[in-house]
């Protein structure tokens, strides 16, 4: 699998900018990947050393259109921490 098909985009929310100065960088990937996919997708992308990834599955809301219900997409979040050594990711220096 290529590693744009993993990190599908960044998150920008204020939380996950808070994490930066950790260099702790938060992406929405693909549901069905794995931590070791996404840690693999991210050193290629951005040529960085990962400490360790976190992953959260949100399950979509229940949502009301009149008579008719549905669900929301499930998405996934993984939050990708950087060694000490490593160079921060330069897509995210411009949100500090």
């Amino acid at each position: 699998m290529v590693p744009e098909d993993i990190i599908l985009s960044p998150v920008l929310t204020e939380k996950a900018t808070d994490g930066i100065a950790s260099k702790r960088y938060t992406f929405t990937v693909l549901k069905t990947a794995n931590k070791t996919q996404i840690k693999i997708a991210v050193e290629k992308m951005f040529g960085v050393k990962v400490k360790s990834v976190n992953t959260v599955t949100r399950r979509g809301k229940l949502k009301r259109m009149g008579r008719n219900e549905g669900y929301t997409p499930t998405t996934k979040k993984a939050i990708v921490t950087l060694t000490e050594g490593s160079k921060a990711i330069e897509f995210f220096s411009a949100l500090q």
